[in-house]
């Protein structure tokens, strides 16, 4: 089955660019489909695959920084954007 997962990453450090764009690094590295916005990143793939870079991206954050929120859409089907779509 797949899946659309939009991510949201709140570290509770005041210099929290860095791992911000650690944790999105971490899932692009996953080769996983990742696409990046301002407000969130988007991860689009296999339930089961999505769902295991997810929880071991969150894990390893926790591990690494500390206190922070994550916040997730999962919306089952492919919801990836299409170029020219106007959805």
């Amino acid at each position: 089955m797949y899946i659309s997962v939009e991510l949201s990453f709140y570290p509770f450090v005041d210099a929290y660019k860095d791992p911000v764009r650690a944790v999105v690094q971490r899932l692009q590295s996953s080769g996983l489909e990742v696409e990046t916005g301002r407000m969130s990143t988007q991860v689009f793939g296999e339930y089961d695959e999505v769902m295991r870079v997810i929880s071991d991206t969150v894990r390893w954050s926790f591990e690494t920084y500390g206190a922070s929120v994550f916040t997730a859409k999962i919306v089952n089907g492919d919801r990836r954007p299409r170029q020219g779509s106007a959805d």
